[in-house]
């Protein structure tokens, strides 16, 4: 696990260990835990697909369905230079990015940096 990773687990631990009392704070409080321990997956899914693990091998692992991985590959740093015009990395990039990785290659610079995508829109201008 990386330091990063580390960081953010020992963060989210921290957070848990000091839940509040009030419900609603508990729910401002576990929302940032699940935030942390879900970048920290991410990157522990774009370690593992760059050591040689499918998408699909991820996938189970994680408990996600294989179409939820590609578009989290391309939210962390080793990958997100592979990542397409649609904000996930596929199973080319993918290989493109073991190759590099293999030989100790610098990244391609991004082109394509991830944007953040609504999935419903929202009604009478709140969310």
């Amino acid at each position: 696990m990386s330091n990063t990773s580390h960081q953010r687990i020992a963060r989210a631990m921290a957070l848990l260990d000091n839940l509040p009392e009030s419900a609603l704070d508990q729910v401002e409080v576990l929302g940032e835990v699940r935030e942390l321990v879900d970048e920290a997956l991410n990157e522990s899914m774009a370690r593992a697909t760059l050591d040689g693990a499918s998408i699909r091998a991820v996938a189970l692992r994680a408990g996600l369905s294989p179409n939820a991985v590609p578009p989290r590959l391309a939210r962390t740093e080793p990958l997100q230079a592979y990542s397409n015009p649609d904000g996930k990395v596929v199973a080319s990039s993918l290989e493109r990015a073991r190759y590099d990785a293999e030989l100790d290659r610098t990244p391609p610079a991004s082109t394509n940096p991830p944007r953040f995508q609504k999935r419903r829109p929202t009604r009478g201008g709140t969310p």
